[in-house]
C-alpha cells in the first residue's frame, strides 16, 4: 500500500465553541486534537497545519456556493439553496450555515496563498457508506465506542487516542476521506465547476 502524502482531516465547528478537530498522521500514527473552547478556532487550525506541514486539507465544511450566484444572467428557477453536491449527498445548505461556510472559504483562499489545497469532505456520508448496519451515529456517546471499532478496523495506521467525542470521530472520517481519495476509491459528488464532496 503506498502511503499517503500529509494530509489533515477537519471536523469544523463554531469559531470559539472549542468543536473544531483535526486527524493526522505522524511518525505511522494518527492522532486526533480538538480546539479549546473560547479560543479561536481559525487560528488554532492554522497553527497545526503549520506544525504539521501538511499540504493538503480535507474539512468537513463547504467550500463554494450555489453556482445560481455565478450565473450571468441569473435565472429565477435557478437553486440559490443548493449546490448539486448537497442534493446528492443530502448535506446542509451552504446558506444555512452561512457564517461558518463564510469562514471556511476564506480559510481555503488564504492557505491556497500558501500552496496548500482544501478539499470539501462530507464525513456523515461516508459514515453512511461504511457503517451503514451501525445506529446511533452523533446521537448518544454511547454508541460512539462501537463506530470507533468499526472505523479502527479500516484504518491503516493505529489510533494514538480512542476519540472521545463526535467531533473527534468526524475529524477521522474526514482523514480518510482523504487516504480513500489519494488511493483512488473516493467517490466525488457534484458539479467540478461548482464544487465537489468528497466521499
Amino acid at each position: 500500500m503506498q502511503a499517503p502524502s500529509t494530509h489533515i482531516g477537519i471536523d469544523y465547528g463554531s469559531k470559539t465553541a472549542g468543536t473544531t478537530a483535526i486527524a493526522h498522521l505522524s511518525e505511522e500514527k494518527l492522532y486526533v486534537e480538538q480546539s479549546s473552547k473560547g479560543a479561536d478556532a481559525d487560528l488554532w487550525v492554522l497553527q497545526q497545519i503549520t506544525k504539521y506541514n501538511s499540504k493538503l486539507i480535507f474539512i468537513d465544511a463547504p467550500l463554494t456556493l450555489p453556482k445560481a450566484y455565478f450565473q450571468e444572467p441569473a435565472l429565477p428557477e435557478s437553486n440559490f439553496f443548493y449546490r448539486v453536491c448537497d442534493i446528492e449527498v443530502g448535506a446542509m445548505s451552504p446558506m444555512f450555515i452561512g457564517g461558518l461556510t463564510a469562514r471556511a472559504i476564506k480559510l481555503r483562499t488564504e492557505l491556497a496563498t500558501k500552496g496548500i489545497g482544501m478539499l470539501e469532505a462530507y464525513p456523515a456520508a461516508l459514515n453512511k457508506l461504511l457503517f451503514a448496519e451501525l445506529t446511533g451515529y452523533k446521537k448518544s456517546l454511547a454508541a460512539l465506542p462501537l463506530y470507533v471499532e468499526a472505523l479502527h478496523g479500516l484504518l491503516p495506521y493505529n489510533l494514538t487516542t480512542i476519540p472521545q467525542n463526535w467531533h473527534q470521530f468526524d475529524a477521522l472520517l474526514a482523514w480518510y476521506s482523504g487516504f480513500r481519495h489519494m488511493q483512488g476509491i473516493s467517490i466525488l459528488y457534484g458539479d467540478s465547476r461548482e464544487g465537489r464532496i468528497i466521499v
